[in-house]
């Protein structure tokens, strides 16, 4: 099956603008069977359905990520996206 290679994570950021993290497709699986997914730090880690839903990950020890409100598939080669 083939995977959407990058998403955009739109967080919201009480009393501020929303917070857009992008996130590429890992060759990890998390543990509903769905690709998972990082920013480029690695800090950033969610688990993406087919069917678009998200499940954050943690990366590290005492980390709470918090649960984006939309996970939208980035296009390759579109301009305007990073």
């Amino acid at each position: 099956m083939e995977h959407t290679e990058r998403y955009e994570l739109i967080f919201q950021m009480s009393g501020a603008e929303d917070d857009v993290v992008a996130v590429r497709l890992t060759d990890r699986t998390g543990a509903g069977g769905s690709p998972v997914y990082e920013d480029e730090t690695g800090i950033v880690r969610a688990e993406i359905s087919d069917r678009g839903e998200v499940r954050t990950l943690a990366s590290g020890g005492h980390q709470v990520p918090g649960t984006p409100l939309l996970a939208r598939p980035l296009a390759e080669g579109v301009p305007g996206r990073p």
